[in-house]
């Protein structure tokens, strides 16, 4: 399969720029060009760097300048630091993938999507000139598949007008159900030569998100071992999610314990998708929430590391600091460096 290089290991700058409280006090401290420096030694080759917004436009849609100075400000820590970039929208005017952002309206809209073409112009126009170590993440994690032809159509005028200023950056896309990567073979057939298809993997649900407050469904006080067979993680999937989960890739013995097959079963398809279109394919996010046990933590990045290694599939892991995941907590002290060597 085609790789993208330079984007092979990478983490998240989650909550820095995005799902925060847009103030000042957050912009200036939340990462600082130290944290840019350590990441650089952890032999990861990009940071993804997720934006709302808010940081770069007013109510109005008017730019904020402070805002598109913070970009770039990481940018140039990047350049110094020999890491790469990914620029993610996270959220737009009129959509998130969080429904408590009470964004709504960009699928529907022209307004709200000629903004969103608008605003990706003006970040090719300033930021384009990186294009060698920058890629342009169009939108973080379409939520419905019912958005799926409208999406398309959406992302690839976006292109089209991305490509009117910068003809060769990289350009991320991804699909419905928040990227997942059963939503790949949906994504519309590459324009040019560097399109890079986008997934996130937070499979299964019941691990990774173990007790997370925000999942639906999701009992605060359940855990979940990382050491059960197949059938034991289907069958407590079902018990708490019924069909609104959607379903998983059945395994050849159900009753062999997790392991790396269930991720080259869950992204065979997406992988030959990739192969057939001549397209890298990347992991925009992945990770484990501060609430499993460690030691079954490094057990689960293991077994997808495997499989990224195996395919050449690029990856950040989500993400660096709090939000839940921060792998620079306390929670992951004891085991920080051995997820270094899986990520």
């Amino acid at each position: 399969m085609k790789q993208w290089k330079g984007y092979q290991k990478g983490v998240n700058l989650g909550g820095w720029f995005s799902q925060c409280d847009y103030s000042k006090e957050r912009y200036e401290n939340f990462i600082r060009k130290e944290d840019i420096r350590d990441l650089s030694t952890w032999g990861i080759d990009h940071v993804r760097v997720p934006v709302d917004y808010n940081l770069v436009e007013g109510e109005a849609g008017e730019y904020l300048e402070e805002g598109f100075e913070y970009i770039q400000r990481i940018l140039d820590w990047c350049g110094e630091y020999g890491l790469n970039m990914i620029l993610d929208l996270h959220k737009t005017a009129g959509y998130s993938f969080d429904a408590d952002e009470q964004e709504d309206g960009f699928f529907t809209q022209e307004e709200y999507q000629e903004r969103f073409y608008r605003l990706w112009e003006e970040f090719a126009k300033r930021y384009g000139k990186y294009k060698d170590r920058l890629a342009f993440e169009l939108l973080n994690e379409v939520t419905e598949q019912s958005y799926r032809e409208k999406w398309n159509e959406i992302y690839g005028k976006c292109i089209r007008r991305i490509r009117a200023i910068i003809p060769d950056i990289a350009i991320l896309v991804g699909g419905y159900w928040n990227n997942n990567v059963r939503a790949v073979k949906d994504l519309a057939m590459p324009q040019d030569d560097y399109i890079i298809y986008n997934f996130h993997c937070y499979d299964p649900l019941i691990f990774t998100h173990q007790g997370a407050s925000w999942t639906a469904g999701m009992p605060l006080d359940f855990r979940f071992a990382y050491d059960q067979t197949y059938q034991k993680y289907y069958d407590t999937l079902d018990e708490l999610f019924g069909d609104s989960y959607g379903e998983l890739p059945k395994m050849e013995n159900m009753e062999e314990h997790f392991g790396a097959d269930f991720f080259r079963t869950l992204f065979a398809e997406a992988i030959r998708i990739a192969e057939e279109r001549d397209v890298p394919l990347y992991c925009g996010e992945y990770g484990v929430i501060d609430l499993a046990a460690p030691a079954d933590t490094v057990k689960w990045y293991q077994a997808i590391h495997e499989v990224f290694e195996e395919y050449g599939i690029g990856r950040a892991a989500w993400t660096y600091r709090e939000m839940n995941f921060g792998l620079s907590g306390e929670h992951y002290r004891d085991i920080l460096e051995e997820i270094k060597q899986n990520l």
